[in-house]
């Protein structure tokens, strides 16, 4: 059995040291993972005004996620909190009421940054908006990335050892963390 997961990378930048992170993820994770990135830069940003009618962009999300199995969030701190495309997205796929994209989905928390604290608070804001969501979210391990182009190298999957080795780690245990809610809460 192999597992869909889809993939946010939360800054929209294509230079993003957290684009290169989820490169790292995938490149270390166990091989009944599959992923697919569910793209957010196109997103207009949302308005409860269009509940009743979704643009083609806030749908395609809404499909893309329905057909993973789980959730991998890999963002960057923007000022002690999540950026604000991701929230955005986030909202898109929550709404309208009832229609929450997120419910007992599967979900996991990690970021880079080039500070010491590596993301921490952002994940924390992270996390208690996909409480409210009702995403199953893994919490442990915790993984706050200080990013070093040392230990990620130029292509993002020539990691140090003992990079490579924190990062399989976590990833196994997201993996273990899908098939147990999975068990419970068949999607």
């Amino acid at each position: 059995m192999s597992y869909n997961v889809g993939y946010f990378v939360g800054s929209l930048s294509s230079t993003s040291i957290n684009r290169i992170l989820a490169k790292a993820l995938i490149s270390v994770a166990p091989d009944d993972l599959e992923f697919s990135e569910i793209p957010i830069r196109d997103l207009p940003l949302y308005s409860q005004d269009y509940d009743a009618d979704y643009p083609p962009e806030a749908r395609a999300l809404k499909q893309a996620i329905a057909a993973t199995d789980a959730v991998l969030f890999v963002t960057p701190e923007y000022n002690r909190s999540i950026p604000g495309g991701l929230k955005n997205a986030i909202d898109w796929a929550s709404r309208p009421w009832g229609e929450n994209s997120f419910d007992h989905i599967p979900a996991a928390v990690i970021g880079a940054s080039i500070g010491q604290i590596g993301t921490a608070v952002a994940q924390q804001s992270l996390r208690g908006v996909l409480s409210f969501c009702n995403a199953r979210q893994m919490t442990a391990p915790e993984a706050y990335i200080q990013f070093s182009a040392d230990d990620f190298g130029e292509d993002a999957i020539s990691l140090s050892p003992r990079t490579a080795e924190f990062l399989g780690a976590f990833m196994a245990e997201f993996r273990d963390h899908i098939q147990r809610v999975l068990t419970v809460l068949p999607r």
